[in-house]
């Protein structure tokens, strides 16, 4: 997410911090840079213009030029004005609502808008909401029957009547909910490849059997500055009171992010970051413009650890690690979970100085790195991954074969899972609350390096989240 726009606007950071006094022609300079990395991410040309001008005006003023740090004022201020883009507004729902809840979802055909409701049914059970999902969309086919999968993937149930009237569909489950005790219901619409009269006449006709709280827009974020044209019509036409983008783990550009609220007058709501029903966030301005920035994103990082680890799996693990009995087993449930956090550029990219992960192009480890790990651990015998002393050379090979790698990985896994727990060992009798920090990675070598004979460098540093 926003990959380019971050790298582009990074690198001019850094020559403004190399400084010792900035001039206006090094903050016009700048501002040159800023201002074609945000016209490429497809933000709409006159938020680009007014973002600029703001910055020009505040990063000219005499004490900016005159202060001991020049550059990180200027960052400052470009921070301020990124947030000043995404408003004040927190995302998420109405904060007041009769019960039950009613959440409309709107947006053209193929947005997400189906694959959306599941998400936000599984992130209202995690806030202790009990939801009730319903399709109204009853001319594209499979459209009832993908929201059932869902729901029952997502282990919520899915209103189904027979009638196929999407008004009727919609009226009887809010009154199923009423029934029942259910405290929101997601109502999934229909959509077209394009905005009609037809469309807007029966979404204006649930709108008023329902009287949603909730109007929340689902725009593809890939579609750039269509998905804010389309989003400011039906905000004209029907209302709209959030945004929901999605796809951005995508090739999105990001500027549809940065240009929705200065151009719809709404503020975001959620994001999509993912294919997996967990992929719903908060949205959240600050923490966006801290991963553009390279800051990281710390809190968001904490919050999917928290969702990934079992507090009981983690005291049972910090009393392995204080008696020195952690096992090959025990790895490759830290690598199960770190996998359940999401994509690891994703989870890399919210860690303070990790955000432009090109400069880690070389260590970068990825999904089919984790693979290989589990797969050389999965391959090894329950008495093996108890005791990885009693792995000698035909086992090694053994465990090579049957995992489709060779050797030398399966020695370098070893030798590198010797030294974390020598580290890990360490913390623990330190008497550290946590888990403790220092674990590594092990890095596969590539097939091609592995077959030359090259050597690589070893994993970077991987830290054993704690559980909060």
């Amino acid at each position: 997410m926003f990959e380019s726009l971050s790298t582009r606007v990074q690198d001019v950071f850094k020559s403004l911090r190399g400084e010792v006094r900035l001039t206006p022609e090094h903050v016009e300079t700048a501002l040159r840079e800023i201002r074609l990395a945000l016209l490429e991410a497809d933000v709409n040309f006159k938020v680009v213009k007014a973002f600029i001008d703001r910055v020009r005006d505040r990063s000219l003023d005499q004490e900016v030029l005159k202060s001991l740090s020049p550059g990180q004022q200027v960052i400052k201020i470009v921070r301020d004005e990124l947030l000043a883009l995404f408003g004040d507004a927190e995302g998420g729902l109405q904060k007041s609502a009769p019960t039950p809840r009613v959440v409309l979802l709107l947006g053209l055909q193929g947005s997400g808008k189906t694959t959306t409701a599941g998400k936000l049914g599984k992130w209202l059970t995690r806030q202790g909401k009990h939801p009730l999902m319903v399709s109204t969309d009853v001319r594209r086919p499979a459209a009832i029957e993908q929201l059932s999968v869902l729901g029952t993937q997502a282990e919520i149930p899915v209103f189904a009547p027979e009638t196929m009237d999407p008004v009727a569909r919609a009226r009887g489950a809010v009154a199923e909910a009423k029934a029942k005790g259910f405290d929101t219901v997601i109502v999934d619409s229909a959509g077209r490849l394009h905005i009609d009269d037809e469309l807007m006449g029966e979404l204006q006709a649930i709108k008023d059997a329902v009287q949603p709280s909730d109007l929340l827009y689902v725009a593809d974020a890939m579609t750039g500055q269509d998905a804010i044209k389309s989003a400011g019509e039906f905000n004209r036409r029907i209302g709209v009171t959030g945004v929901v983008l999605t796809k951005l783990d995508g090739d999105a550009r990001g500027g549809a992010a940065l240009s929705v609220v200065s151009v719809v007058g709404v503020p975001i709501a959620f994001i999509g970051s993912g294919e997996r029903l967990e992929d719903l966030e908060l949205f959240h301005p600050d923490r966006i413009v801290s991963r553009m920035l390279g800051m990281g994103d710390v809190l968001s990082l904490i919050e999917k650890a928290e969702q990934a680890i079992d507090k009981d799996e983690a005291e049972e693990l910090e009393e392995k690690l204080r008696k020195n009995e952690f096992t090959l087993d025990d790895f490759r449930t830290q690598l199960r979970t770190i996998k359940r956090m999401g994509p690891l550029e994703s989870v890399l990219g919210m860690i303070p100085g990790l955000g432009n992960l090109k400069e880690l192009a070389q260590n970068k480890p990825d999904e089919k790195q984790l693979g290989r790990v589990e797969a050389i651990i999965s391959s090894m015998t329950a008495a093996e991954r108890r005791n990885d002393k009693i792995i000698n050379g035909s086992r090694r090979k053994r465990i090579a074969s049957g995992s489709g790698t060779t050797v030398e990985e399966v020695n370098r896994l070893l030798k590198q899972f010797t030294e974390m727990r020598r580290m890990l060992q360490m913390i623990g009798q330190g008497g550290m609350p946590g888990l403790g920090k220092g674990m590594k990675l092990p890095q596969m070598q590539r097939a091609s390096g592995a077959a030359s004979g090259k050597k690589r460098k070893k994993g970077g540093p991987w830290g054993l989240i704690k559980a909060r």
